[in-house]
């Protein structure tokens, strides 16, 4: 059973302890589970292709399903996106931090697996101040698909995680609830228009407010 690490970033000392846990956890190619602006999700280095295969076998995922990535800053999309275009740029200064994944032409090279062959790659910038603390503590952007089953409901709580999934994990992060609600949008940047994939926490209008949407 996976060990659940509760973590408090208004007490500095432990939170430090917890963060180093939490690295060696990642850098040996472990999976966590962990709050994010919408759900808990399962976090591991996307550039490794053996801790996103775990990700794959925990959740009974498609191979042909895409995982997204959460970065705390803008400064690490040089690992991960090639190309941003003027539409990407007009929706991140409007929608960003928020529940909203763009879609950008992926970095050459980076794990088949991780964009499930495509040479796109799905990125959010969480407003949830706990997520965006982790990512920025952790310096590190992480994979953040849903901590579920594929098909099964999305959980909202530590304990819910350890329920389901506790066998299969290296380690839950404990940082409260998480504000569930609606899964994320998700937007296709590559595209003129913009192509709306998935209808979530900002609908098509919040979007068609800004900018035309196919």
């Amino acid at each position: 059973m996976a060990k659940v690490l509760p973590v408090d970033f208004d007490q500095p000392a432990p939170s430090s302890n917890s963060i180093k846990e939490i690295q060696s956890v990642l850098i040996s190619g472990g999976v966590i589970a962990f709050p994010t602006d919408t759900f808990y999700g399962l976090g591991a280095d996307p550039f490794n292709p053996d801790a996103l295969s775990k990700i794959f076998h925990i959740k009974q995922r498609p191979p042909d399903k895409p995982l997204l990535v959460l970065t705390h800053s803008f400064s690490e999309w040089t690992t991960l996106v090639s190309e941003i275009t003027d539409n990407g740029v007009t929706l991140m200064e409007r929608f960003w931090p928020g529940p909203l994944t763009l879609i950008f032409k992926a970095k050459p090279g980076l794990p088949d697996i991780l964009t499930a062959g495509t040479d796109r790659i799905g990125i959010r910038l969480p407003d949830q101040p706990f997520t965006h603390k982790l990512l920025e503590t952790l310096d590190h952007p992480l994979t953040a698909t849903s901590a579920n089953i594929s098909g099964m409901g999305e959980l909202t709580t530590a304990q819910q995680v350890e329920n389901s999934l506790g066998e299969k994990l290296d380690l839950i992060v404990d940082g409260g609830p998480a504000p569930g609600g609606k899964v994320s949008t998700i937007l296709d940047t590559t595209t003129n228009p913009p192509t709306l994939i998935r209808e979530g926490a900002l609908s098509r209008s919040d979007l068609e407010s800004v900018l035309p949407i196919q």
